[in-house]
């Protein structure tokens, strides 16, 4: 259906209103950023049924309509709730089978969404080789190009009855700005028949022209906008406002209430803190003094923070998601000391060319935002950087590697024969093979998580040596895994993984032991340095103040302790900031 040239400006409950029963359904934003919160809890207090929806991410969106029952299909990527785990409510129905989830590739749904946007009957795609994804996905298909020859995947169109997003502003006539990365929110909207907007501000017609680095979804394809101040809390909305860690944990830790009740704007509207801190500058952070964590010995995530630095040079160009506390970390503890020249790409590459800031949990997006050359959305990211090749990095994490470097990020059989849902593979299907190097890391090194076989193959480099790669324009580089007992290299020729390092007093006997497949040692075989001085008081006291990196090798059981202490310290670092910035010292 054509959009009108002008939308209709109404309320909250009036765009909740416009969603139908069964519409195919699209959520805009990205992790824990411009999620259109107000609206979906208007949507899910609508009593909406049958929803299929449609998103390369689930996480809290998601939650909120299944906790409606709202939600009947699932078509995604991905899910999760970033530090916080794996999504309750997701891990439910998928392991109780009681609503349908798709998975599906980052690219073939970017490629999918774009038919639909372009009004053509199907979209070509990279094959994700050596995954097992292109059978899991019902609706995509291989066949040989009509004009190469050469083996392509091929999806029809995905089409979107609504479509709901949160921005920054709308002017008078329905012009609505995006700040900041834009997801896949144009792709989206573009195969959308209903496009849903909240926003923080409406403005004069004309005053969008003054603000930079933005971008516009012109009015004609813009179907209903509502006023809605804070209508991405607990999530950010930059510059406005940032991320409600702590709200966000109490929400996820309160049992008796539900979650949509939790997630509600405060009586009193958005705290002064949240709104301050979006206005902290990266100068202000570095202004601060080094914290002082102490000379006691590296601990284990610390020698492999500084190990993963050690790939990088000024020619890197790595990216990382939002959910990779660990690889955020290396790449910024690379950049500020060895190769202060590497290119650094934050929220899946919607931040490009980014300052090594420290990561302070709050402010990690904002001061990306500020110190970006540039901002950029996920299928922008794709078409001119991942299919490219120009990517030389990108480090992701895995639930279980087999001998052969797969992957299963999807899900687990357990001992009992009951389904253990996991997140999904994101973009690791496709940007596995399409990266120079192929990184991976299992925190806690098991028989578990590494394995002969894996039971579903969500990603692996099944384009490994150079005569494989290069017909297809991709780089060849290392694929290597790093666990807390060891390395290992994917053999160009056995096609296996062998051990070419040994974390710090670990035998050989002790990764034998727990490795489900027998393992190899490389002939050069040697042990990871410990980390220098120098080094260890970057990573402590500048990059990673709060020990983000800590999440990544802790147990569930752990985790809340530890998310509880980041939280403190995060509160009042960003507090002391808030200080700084209102009376900043002067010499």
């Amino acid at each position: 259906m054509v959009k009108s040239n002008r939308p209709q400006f109404t309320d909250v409950e009036g765009l909740a209103a416009m969603v139908g029963h069964g519409d195919a359904f699209g959520v805009g934003g990205h992790h824990f950023a411009r999620l259109p919160v107000a609206l979906l809890r208007a949507i899910a207090r609508s009593g909406i049924k049958d929803l299929r929806y449609i998103c390369w991410a689930g996480g809290l969106p998601l939650e909120l309509l299944l906790e409606a029952d709202a939600v009947a299909e699932i078509d995604l990527c991905f899910s999760s709730l970033d530090i916080f785990g794996l999504p309750p409510k997701f891990r439910a129905a998928a392991e109780s089978g009681a609503i349908p989830v798709r998975d599906w590739t980052a690219l073939a749904m970017i490629q999918a969404l774009r038919a639909a946007q372009q009004n053509l009957p199907s979209m070509p795609f990279q094959l994700p080789e050596g995954s097992d994804m292109l059978a899991r996905m019902a609706n995509a298909t291989a066949g040989p190009d009509p004009l190469a020859g050469t083996d392509t995947g091929f999806v029809p169109p995905l089409r979107l009855d609504t479509f709901v997003v949160h921005a920054q502003r709308a002017d008078a006539s329905g012009n609505v700005q995006i700040i900041g990365p834009r997801a896949l929110d144009f792709a989206m909207a573009g195969a959308a028949r209903k496009v849903l907007v909240t926003v923080e501000e409406i403005v004069p017609v004309g005053a969008l022209r003054q603000d930079g680095r933005q971008s516009i979804l012109t009015r004609n394809q813009v179907s209903a906008i509502a006023l809605a101040p804070g209508g991405a809390y607990p999530a950010s909305c930059l510059p406005f406002y940032v991320t409600d860690y702590q709200g966000l944990s109490e929400a996820f830790a309160a049992k008796d209430t539900a979650l949509s009740d939790k997630l509600r704007l405060p009586s009193g509207g958005l705290s002064e803190r949240l709104r301050k801190a979006a206005k902290v500058s990266t100068e202000t952070v570095l202004a601060m003094p080094a914290l002082a964590h102490g000379d006691k010995e590296a601990s284990i995530d610390e020698v492999i923070t500084a190990r993963i630095a050690t790939e990088f040079d000024n020619e890197s160009f790595a990216s990382a998601g939002a959910v990779s506390p660990l690889a955020n970390v290396a790449y910024r503890l690379a950049k500020a000391t060895h190769a202060p020249d590497m290119f650094i790409a934050t929220m899946s590459c919607g931040h490009l060319d980014i300052a090594p800031s420290p990561m302070v949990l709050s402010l990690i997006e904002s001061l990306d935002c500020e110190t970006a050359a540039a901002h950029a959305g996920g299928d922008d990211t794709y078409s001119t950087y991942y299919q490219a090749g120009a990517v030389t990095h990108e480090i992701v994490g895995a639930a279980q590697v087999d001998r052969r470097g797969r992957v299963n990020t999807i899900a687990l059989r357990k001992p009992s024969g009951s389904l253990l849902r996991l997140p999904g593979q994101g973009g690791m299907a496709d940007v596995a093979n399409m990266h120079r190097d192929y990184l991976l890391y299992i925190p806690r090194h098991s028989v578990q998580s590494l394995v002969h076989e894996v039971e579903i193959v969500s990603s692996a480099r099944g384009l490994l040596t150079p005569a494989e790669r290069e017909p297809m324009g991709y780089r060849t580089g290392k694929a290597l895994v790093f666990t807390d007992l060891c390395v290992f290299r994917l053999d160009q020729t056995s096609r296996e993984l062998t051990v070419i390092e040994t974390m710090p007093g670990v035998t050989r006997q002790q990764i034998r032991d727990a490795t489900g497949f027998t393992v190899t040692f490389d002939a050069g075989c040697r042990e990871v340095p410990v980390p220098s001085s120098d080094t260890l008081a970057t990573l402590r006291n500048r990059i990673d103040p709060l020990g983000l990196r800590r999440l990544e090798f802790v147990s569930a059981k752990e985790r809340g302790a530890l998310i509880a202490e980041i939280l403190a310290a995060d509160r009042a670092m960003v507090e002391r900031l808030i200080g700084m910035q209102r009376s900043p010292v002067t010499s």
